[in-house]
């Protein structure tokens, strides 16, 4: 090992060059994708997907795997649980090539089976469907006829006053017409027909309104509800359905009722006009429906068995195809050399996984008995290497929230590590309390106890997302409980820990104002002292606190970032950067907002009280110390007014001092090189096969030439030919980084108040849930007073978690990220890199269980 890879900076990373036999091309790239530490690149980037040497043994495994989801889907349809892969399937070596050919083999036959099993299960059930609603028609039918028949006698005796005689005053004897495979029978004493079928319930009253204006009324029509859902064959779903028989006169009308009926997706059935007939067709139904219920038990019963068989292999089966799919695809990005017959690759990985890569291609090629080895050669190159941080579970949360914000570029400094500590504090400044806290660690405790049993469950996606940021969560609550110490507040309540600093005196009228006085010679311990809490002036004392530690936090963390920004320069060997850059940004900000927190941390120093004087206020010195130079009408200290003057005269001076020293001593440069004839720094030697051909890709860096500490060029300066340097490009970008910075400045310094407003927010919402809850069940006494207090202390613990611990705290999350993302990465982030993204098992099977 060449070292150990740490957080503060990216993995050092080397482009090596692989030499294949391709007898062991399969297995020495499985033994890769175990390892999984090494990004392959595209050495046929020319090449179209279809004109590839795998092209064929890809398409295969897609039908493999094809099959695989088609089973998948039927198990799940059919309520057969999946037999999971065990916890060591992900370290099996990879299959032969006769092992993946008898899994083809047996998925094409499993295929052909369930398909037929699930065919002949669907014509069945379609079939049954269509008995259970021809007896529901054959049930109906008789009182639909019997009120037929009703009526038609009700028209002999002369009874025309109702709405159905105009159809059935025709009456005359004739031969039955019409279809007898559609149920139209004529009645035989009336020349009238009927239509009967099933229709979903949800197209009842479309179909009566289509049947009406189309027939002008000439129908008699009948219809009751079906009292069981019937289950639709093509979605397996239960549907309401309706029973109808439609009667009217002549064939004419009658097709009508039927095209209209079959366009609404109506079933029609025949009908015997005769009860005894009707009686002997739903013996027989009945008989069918009993013979069609027992082979639609075996075939189902069939159909399940063959699932639950392939059950206990199908997640192991699709592991291996998903590996052996991803070995081609990868192999697709080698160049095949004919005569060495060996296939060549590219690839970046860390350098000091190297040896362990060699290693692992020795072990292939000895089990494979081959005597030529697999050579692995380490190029030089002036492409930019992909950005690699090697994390754990614990500090993967904190490095996907820079991943979420960009990919850092190689080298420099990476954010991740201090994120650690600063994102969870700024979150426990928003929202220290002690209970809350406590609250948040024993939630993230409980996760982080029984992480092996949730990491492989998928509840729901907030508590996931949630479960994956728990060690986040519990040092949000650990700072959290911190905080609530520092405020003394424990779920809007103080904690009387230590003596009070403040005494009230023993006499006192009901109505005087009392004042606190100090206890001589004592000084609290620790935090805010609890007798703030009661006194009336405490929002005020605890709104100056608070907003002024903002600031003080709020300079503190953008100084750290400035001088994170020094150790990417020094570490590129960019002396401009420092020069032009952090020497005058640093003064810059010190001049006038370190120069803010020394006058408050001074302002706190100072007993006003014992001088007999009135304390300055630090919002009226900045605003004179812009608006009025050498103006001060409320002197903190001796000789103020010059030092302000000075100050501001210094950072004046810093304005075109990086504005200008940045691009001129670049041009000073370049026309230096170019006289003495030097052709630019970033020509190195190349190795690589494919540095010749991808020029465009090559990324350019920002100023200087940038280095990997030991003195080998990475990345090279963007030193061109004299007609394409242009100067006023550089000036135009550092005339945009001087005005960001210095707008940045004020901006950023303000965001921090947000410290001091969502602080202030969460302490007062706290108390007025107490006052509203608790404080209203202490006001009972006996039986009446427990059950009001049992009411209110649910209200108020259920309103505590979920508006006080979830709500707010997202809310200060969210708060924390931006201070995080904009007010602190922006000092010294670059973020234009490029991700790593190794070919490895462990990834691939991650994403496609997460799909």
């Amino acid at each position: 090992m060449s070292g150990q890879d740490t957080l503060f900076r990216s993995a050092k990373m080397s482009l090596v060059q692989l030499y294949v036999a391709t007898e062991i091309s399969r297995e020495a790239i499985s033994e890769l994708g175990e390892v999984g530490m090494l990004q392959f690149r595209d050495l046929n980037a020319e090449t179209s997907a279809f004109q590839r040497t795998f092209t064929k043994d890809i398409r295969r495994l897609d039908n493999v795997e094809r099959q695989l989801r088609f089973f998948g889907a039927q198990m799940e349809r059919n309520s057969v649980p999946v037999r999971p892969v065990p916890d060591n399937a992900n370290l099996t070596a990879a299959p032969s090539a006769s092992e993946i050919d008898y899994l083809a083999t047996r998925a094409d036959e499993l295929e052909t089976r369930v398909s037929q099993l699930n065919a002949s299960y669907e014509t069945l059930q379609k079939r049954w469907v269509e008995l259970i609603e021809f007896r529901w028609v054959l049930r109906e039918a008789g009182g639909f006829f019997d009120r037929a028949h009703g009526q038609a006698e009700e028209i002999r005796r002369g009874s025309t006053d109702e709405p159905t005689a105009p159809l059935l005053e025709d009456v005359e004897q004739s031969t039955p017409a019409g279809s007898a495979g559609h149920g139209d029978m004529m009645f035989q004493t009336m020349n009238i027909g009927f239509v009967a079928g099933v229709i979903r319930r949800d197209r009842i009253a479309a179909f009566e309104r289509i049947l009406w204006r189309t027939l002008r009324g000439n129908l008699y029509m009948n219809q009751s509800e079906i009292g069981e859902p019937i289950v639709d064959p093509s979605t397996n779903e239960p549907v309401d359905k309706n029973v109808f028989v439609i009667f009217a006169h002549g064939k004419e009308i009658l097709a009508k009722i039927r095209k209209i009926s079959e366009s609404l997706g109506a079933d029609l059935y025949g009908v015997d006009e005769d009860d005894d007939l009707r009686r002997d067709q739903l013996q027989e139904i009945n008989s069918r429906i009993n013979d069609l219920d027992s082979v639609l038990h075996n075939t189902r019963n069939t159909l399940t068995g063959e699932l639950r068989m392939i059950a206990q292999n199908l997640a192991s089966w699709m592991v291996v195809i998903k590996k052996e799919k991803a070995i081609y695809q990868t192999l697709n990005l080698f160049i095949y050399d004919s005569t060495r017959k060996c296939l060549i690759a590219e690839g970046w990985l860390p350098t000091n996984q190297l040896p362990l890569i060699q290693k692992r291609l020795r072990d292939v090629t000895d089990r494979a008995g081959l005597q030529v080895p697999t050579i692995v050669n380490e190029l030089r190159t002036t492409k930019t290497p992909p950005t690699y941080h090697k994390t754990n579970k614990f500090t993967l949360g904190f490095q996907t929230i820079v991943d979420a914000y960009g990919v850092a570029k190689y080298r420099e400094v990476n954010p991740g590590l201090a994120a650690i500590v600063t994102f969870p504090f700024l979150f426990a400044v928003m929202f220290g309390d002690i209970g809350h806290g406590f609250i948040l660690t024993l939630a993230a405790t409980t996760m982080i106890w029984c992480e092996k049993k949730l990491e492989k469950q998928k509840i729901f996606e907030l508590f996931d997302m949630a479960f994956f940021g728990r060690y986040i969560m519990l040092l949000m609550g650990i700072f959290s409980i911190y905080t609530g110490l520092i405020y003394n507040d424990i779920f809007s309540k103080p904690l009387t820990l230590f003596k009070s600093q403040w005494e009230y005196p023993g006499n006192f009228t009901i109505g005087q104002n009392i004042e606190a006085e100090k206890v001589p010679g004592y000084t609290y311990p620790f935090g805010l002292d609890w007798q703030w809490h009661g006194a009336e002036n405490n929002l005020l004392f605890t709104n100056s606190l608070k907003m002024k530690l903002s600031i003080i936090m709020g300079w503190f963390h953008m100084t750290y970032s400035l001088c994170l920004s020094q150790y990417n320069h020094r570490y590129f060997k960019s002396r401009v950067d420092t020069w032009g850059n952090f020497i005058p940004g640093m003064i810059f900000f010190q001049s006038i907002f370190g120069y803010l927190v020394l006058t408050i941390i001074y302002k706190w120093s100072v007993d006003w009280i014992a001088r007999g004087e009135t304390p300055p206020s630090i919002l009226n010195l900045l605003i004179y110390m812009f608006l009025s130079p050498g103006n001060v009408p409320e002197p903190l200290y001796p000789g103020q007014a010059t030092v302000q003057v000075l100050l501001l005269l210094i950072a004046l001076v810093c304005v075109p001092w990086m504005l200008l020293l940045k691009p001129l001593c670049l041009r000073w440069e370049h026309n230096k090189h170019r006289v003495a004839g030097y052709q630019g720094l970033g020509q190195v030697s190349r190795v690589s096969a494919l540095d010749g051909d991808d020029e465009d890709e090559t990324p350019r860096g920002r100023d200087s030439v940038e280095s990997d500490g030991e003195g080998h060029v990475l990345i090279a300066e963007e030193m061109k030919e004299e007609e394409e340097f242009e100067f006023s490009e550089v000036m135009i970008h550092q005339v945009i980084h001087t005005i960001e910075f210095c707008l940045n400045c004020i901006s950023h310094t303000a965001s921090y108040l947000r410290l001091w407003a969502l602080s202030l927010a969460h302490a007062q919402l706290s108390i007025v849930l107490w006052d509203m809850t608790m404080a209203v069940g202490f006001g009972f006494e006996g039986i009446t007073g427990v059950i009001i207090m049992v009411i209110m202390f649910s209200f108020w613990l259920n309103c505590t978690v979920v508006v006080l611990v979830i709500i707010e705290g997202t809310s200060a999350m969210l708060h924390s990220l931006r201070l995080q993302w904009v007010e602190t990465m922006s000092k010294f982030f670059i973020g234009d890199g490029i991700a790593f993204e190794p070919f490895s098992f462990k990834l691939l099977l991650e994403d496609g269980a997460d799909q």
